[in-house]
């Protein structure tokens, strides 16, 4: 496989607009205004790689990197808990948020990626976690707990290399090809167990009542319901304790220089975690007897099945 860096701390690949060409100089990324933290495997230092773009004709930017989802302020986690929550609350940090509730007539405190810090869960024994990506807690006017909502995050894995890449891009910000690629079978493999096993865990939850909110780039998404068969596999349910709600979040305008593209909600669909376990066991099984007809043909290529 071959692809293409397409966008480089927040930025197009081929912006070199000073505010683009600073933002990569300084190895910060402009959405947690950190040094970017998605690092090469041998050099250790920042990559700075937002998205990936194949290589083969009508390929799509692919957002690789989770902190590019945090566009525009943590625009997605707004979103979100106006999905989850009726009203609309200011977000905060963890326990800042208690103090602000009371003086808002309400907030949402956040946990997650250096807001409000990491909750302290029970381990689990054998092979899995609790931990989601963020969850959103609902005070009351009173800072006291209402509900809460969680939310799963996954971009695309990649494979193979962008080093070259990256090198041109550093040394003479031209645009070439390398080996990366994306890694659509672990994203089925890994995700999907996941999204069912902690769908399960938040249907105990008494105080969260949205279930499972699971936010990826469109092409992520449209593949993992395809992965599932298909929305006619897993139909729509409203907002309970034991859903699932996929949420699209991607690109929404062309690409311009000196502007980070911004991201916002493409498309939804929300079902149960049973209806998602259902159709993840018994998906796109072949007709019976596809292994005696391959060991059939490779013995007796001269037979007809």
């Amino acid at each position: 496989m071959a692809g293409y860096i397409s966008e480089f701390f927040g930025y197009n690949a081929t912006d070199h607009t000073e505010k683009a060409l600073a933002t990569a100089s300084k190895r910060i990324c402009p959405f947690t205004h950190n040094t970017c933290s998605k690092v090469l495997s041998r050099q250790r230092i920042p990559s700075g790689v937002c998205s990936v773009r194949q290589k083969t004709p009508g390929a799509v930017n692919v957002i690789c990197c989770p902190n590019r989802i945090y566009a525009q302020d943590y625009k997605m986690l707004k979103t979100i808990s106006q999905k989850a929550f009726v009203g609309s609350y200011n977000l905060y940090a963890g326990r800042t948020a208690v103090d602000k509730a009371r003086l808002e007539g309400g907030a949402i405190a956040v946990f997650g990626h250096g807001w409000g810090g990491e909750l302290r869960l029970p381990q689990r024994r054998g092979v899995g976690s609790y931990f989601v990506d963020w969850v959103l807690a609902l005070l009351d006017q009173n800072g006291e707990l209402k509900e809460f909502t969680a939310i799963e995050v996954q971009t695309i894995d990649t494979t193979g290399s962008y080093q070259k890449a990256r090198d041109e891009l550093i040394t003479t910000g031209g645009i070439v090809a390398d080996t990366v690629g994306l890694n659509w079978e672990n994203v089925s493999k890994r995700i999907i167990p996941q999204l069912i096993y902690k769908g399960q865990v938040l249907q105990r939850e008494d105080l969260c009542k949205t279930g499972l909110f699971f936010v990826a780039p469109d092409p992520v998404y449209k593949r993992v319901i395809d992965r599932l068969g298909g929305k006619e596999k897993i139909p729509s349910f409203p907002y309970q304790p034991a859903s699932i709600h996929f949420v699209s979040y991607d690109y929404v305008s062309e690409p311009k220089d000196g502007i980070i593209t911004p991201l916002d909600v493409i498309e939804e669909h929300c079902t149960s975690v049973y209806k998602v376990q259902e159709a993840f066991s018994s998906l796109n099984l072949p007709e019976g007897n596809v292994y005696r007809n391959a060991i059939v043909r490779s013995l007796f290529p001269e037979r007809e099945l």
